[in-house]
């Protein structure tokens, strides 16, 4: 799990793919499957923010092309 400092988009999309193909698989003990669900919804709060920041810089550079 990597941590909050070293997180970067590739590094949760690829923990959070992790997480859904053990639940999808049923290898989540039940004590374990809340903390995991927890954490999933972290890493796509995360992947969200990142991909929304990444289209507004995206789109700050379209629009300087355009002047």
């Amino acid at each position: 799990m990597a941590t909050k400092n070293t997180l970067t988009y590739e590094s949760a999309y690829k923990e959070l793919s992790s997480i859904v193909k053990d639940i999808e698989q049923e290898n989540v003990p039940l004590d374990e499957l809340t903390k995991k669900i927890e954490r999933a919804n972290t890493l796509i709060a995360y992947c969200k923010e990142r991909l929304r920041q990444t289209e507004e810089e995206y789109q700050k550079v379209v629009t300087q092309l355009k002047q």
